[in-house]
């Protein structure tokens, strides 16, 4: 059998629709790909047997191009979650009650002008210091 033939009976036996049906009843990425194996594994020995090494090249060029798919819907999906926590986060900073705004304000005021009240008897203090060494000598 040549290769053309072999993998036009893979790709027959490998339907995207029907593996979309076997993972939407709940089989798992493994079973799917054994059952698979199991079912074609003398074309798949044939084929292992007859690929020459520009065709080894060339599957790890397509494994690679599933690997991008796949992050690239990783990707996609966590943007999507991204937009939607996003959302929530203004929805719940929209329902922040006023007063809660208020007290945050006090504090931030009462920081502010405790630190300015530091800052002024620092330097008092470092002012009289620095005067009463001068006057004693």
């Amino acid at each position: 059998m040549t290769i053309i033939k072999i993998l036009n009976s893979l790709d027959k036996s490998w339907k995207r629709d029907d593996i979309l049906l076997k993972i939407k009843k709940g089989l798992g990425t493994n079973e799917i790909v054994n059952e698979f194996l199991l079912k074609n594994e003398n074309q798949i020995k044939e084929l292992n047997s007859l690929l020459r090494p520009e065709d080894i090249h060339l599957l790890n060029q397509v494994e690679q191009l599933s690997t991008c798919e796949s992050k690239l819907i990783n990707e996609i999906r966590n943007l999507n979650y991204l937009e939607k926590n996003e959302n929530h986060h203004i929805l719940i900073q929209k329902n922040i009650e006023p007063s809660n705004r208020v007290s945050f304000n006090r504090i931030s005021s009462f920081m502010t002008n405790w630190s300015n009240k530091f800052v002024v008897i620092a330097l008092l203090t470092i002012s009289a210091i620095a005067l009463s060494k001068q006057a004693w000598t």
